[in-house]
């Protein structure tokens, strides 16, 4: 027993890079932004201490609270609607193509659903600022050639329209990780589950319903805790595609944040917007992990 304790703590030594990887690039940072997050600083000279300044300032700001709709929106299209969408396109890649058309074309599929992924953020960004642009972008260019000019639009550049095109685009690009995750879970499950219920005459609804949804619930806890804290972080498309325009239509916190910090120079007044998303993200993680924890123990 000693030596298993002496052995185990050997192995402590290999933590060490990675724990000071993580004070230098996390901790750090997060303490100086809270510190800032309390001064008023234009990032040149010495901040000036105003304590809740920039907090109070911050819940009176119409601005922040728009970008906080905006963003439950945005959690929808990136949390929500990949995570149910990319459940079911799952268990038919696992459970019919697989099947009748043989592994290789569910893994070609499966790639192809994870190609967004893969692609920088500004290429994607670049590439659907083409496709939706009003007057050579192809969509519109489509909607015209089947007789449907009428429904054609500046969809990045009217309030009204800006925000859900930047939500279907952050559908498209969020659907393959939950593809791929959920089909990773589908190979740990027996096969003989889905036989036994096949000799019952269970559906292949039932079978999802109550075989396939029950069996990967770890894997779906895990894609809505990372795709959720995703959409609160998200900056690099809107960045890309918008801007935070037309009219902040499409601001988000974390833009909101880059703009006062790098725009206006109001450091003081981003750190506290960085603040209060991260400690949004940390609460948001910890119910959700609870929530998980609770669900594996009443199982």
């Amino acid at each position: 027993m000693a030596g298993n304790n002496l052995r185990n703590r050997g192995y402590a030594v290999y933590l060490i890079p990675g724990v000071l990887a993580s004070i230098a690039v996390i901790i750090v940072p997060l303490v100086m932004t809270v510190y800032i997050s309390f001064t008023k600083w234009t990032g040149v000279g010495s901040p000036r201490w105003v304590g809740f300044d920039n907090y109070t300032r911050l819940f009176a700001d119409e601005l922040f609270w728009q970008s906080f709709s905006n963003i439950v929106l945005l959690i929808i299209a990136m949390a929500v609607i990949p995570t149910l969408l990319g459940l079911v396109l799952a268990a038919v890649l696992f459970d019919y193509v697989a099947k009748h058309f043989g592994d290789r074309w569910a893994g070609a599929f499966r790639s192809g659903y994870y190609l967004p992924q893969v692609i920088p953020v500004a290429v994607t960004g670049i590439i659907w600022s083409w496709i939706l642009h009003p007057s050579y972008g192809a969509l519109n260019r489509i909607l015209e050639s089947i007789g449907l000019g009428g429904l054609a639009r500046n969809w990045l550049g009217d309030p009204d329209y800006a925000l859900y095109s930047v939500m279907a685009v952050m559908v498209w690009f969020q659907l393959g990780y939950p593809i791929v995750m959920f089909m990773s879970g589908l190979q740990r499950i027996d096969p003989s589950i889905y036989e036994a219920a096949d000799l019952d005459g269970a559906s292949w609804w039932q079978r999802f319903r109550k075989i396939t949804v029950y069996m990967i619930r770890p894997e779906f806890y895990v894609v809505l805790i990372t795709t959720t804290i995703a959409a609160l972080k998200i900056f690099g498309q809107v960045f890309v595609l918008t801007g935070g325009g037309p009219s902040n239509a499409t601001l988000v916190p974390s833009y909101f944040a880059y703009r006062n910090f790098f725009e206006k120079a109001q450091v003081g007044y981003g750190s506290a917007i960085s603040t209060v998303l991260t400690v949004l993200i940390v609460v948001l993680a910890f119910v959700f992990l609870r929530l998980q924890h609770r669900a594996e123990e009443l199982s």
